[in-house]
């Protein structure tokens, strides 16, 4: 049976094209520093990106860890959405790995207010306080919202004026360019100092995601990432279908986030369904509903029963990810499947 799959959109499957440019990749061995495939795509990348240098690492979450090690020393702070992915999602790694804390500003929907943020970046004058060393502004925000070019540029230079670094958790980043229209990436990324971004999800390869900065930066990710045990050996198998991701999929997101909002839409015209709409800047989806516990307990069974894959209610909320397997039609069978289930006593 072929299934609606919303879950998220890392879901994704390999295009015909990765897998092809996978069968034919001329690979090396990266410990050595001699896949041609996977060098290949950290030059792009980083051109791509606006930085000096760039390394392949196996995932995003792997690519804030090296991020964070390489930026850090154990005990210092970093300041963040207290709803960013690395805080709430990523196992407490920044503790387990980097040995750092976090401090939180004030922030609605993944946008930091500049002055909270100024007052978080504590210096090293009192032995009573982490001095803060680091700054993380994660665009596209995990809770679908978008977070403004004028918002990072302010958040850059304060950390900057106050003698810290900032890194983007762009697991996303193409999305945000998407959605704030944006065609240079770089317009985004000139506003940090490291930049991850993922090359599954919306991209559809089927694994990796790039961290991207100043040379001796990436050296020191290079390191951390050999600690995570993530050196790669012929790693330019899945290189190529990274390059593949950054120079054929980018320019078709939009399709993704107006299929998000064509689903938003007939959503919220069911009864009982409320989707926030001042998180719909990509191609997530919130919603809540007027569901009793039971019922919303049977609702991922239904769909599946019915040929949608869909996450259950989670911290009061539900999602749906539109994507690269994701068509029109897709949307209007699963928000009759929804008004369907939502009729039933």
């Amino acid at each position: 049976m072929q299934y609606i799959d919303l879950r998220s959109d890392t879901v994704t499957q390999p295009t015909q094209a990765m897998r092809d440019a996978m069968a034919t990749a001329v690979v090396g061995d990266d410990v050595f520093e001699d896949d041609p495939t996977l060098k290949e795509l950290e030059a792009y990348a980083a051109e791509r990106l606006g930085k000096e240098a760039a390394l392949f690492v196996t995932s995003g979450m792997q690519g804030n860890a090296c991020a964070l090690m390489a930026h850090t020393r154990r005990g210092d702070c970093v300041i963040i959405d207290p709803h960013s992915h690395i805080a709430e999602h990523e196992a407490g790694s920044y503790g387990q790995l980097a040995g750092v804390s976090l401090r939180y500003p004030q922030t609605v929907n993944g946008t930091m207010e500049p002055a909270s943020v100024r007052a978080c970046l504590t210096d090293d004058s009192d032995v009573q306080v982490a001095p803060a060393t680091l700054v993380v502004v994660e665009n596209a925000h995990s809770s679908g919202a978008v977070v403004s070019l004028d918002n990072m540029r302010k958040i850059y230079q304060i950390a900057h004026e106050k003698g810290a670094s900032v890194h983007l958790d762009g697991a996303r980043l193409f999305n945000a360019a998407t959605a704030l229209g944006i065609a240079d990436v770089r317009e985004l990324t000139q506003y940090c100092d490291t930049v991850m971004c993922c090359l599954s999800k919306g991209l559809c390869a089927p694994v990796g995601s790039v961290l991207a900065g100043p040379k001796d930066l990436i050296w020191r990710a290079r390191r951390a990432r050999r600690i995570l045990g993530g050196g790669m050996r012929q790693g330019g198998f899945l290189a190529a279908a990274g390059l593949v991701a950054l120079r054929d999929m980018t320019g078709r997101l939009q399709e993704d986030h107006d299929n998000a909002k064509f689903l938003a839409s007939a959503l919220d015209s069911i009864d009982g369904v409320q989707v926030f709409h001042d998180r719909l800047d990509i191609d997530m989806v919130f919603f809540t509903t007027d569901w009793d516990e039971e019922k919303a307990a049977r609702y991922p069974a239904y769909m599946l029963e019915h040929g949608a894959k869909v996450t259950g209610c989670m911290g009061g909320e539900y999602r749906m990810v539109c994507h690269h397997g994701i068509t029109r039609a897709d949307c209007e069978q699963t928000a009759a499947l929804v008004r369907a289930f939502a009729a039933e006593d």
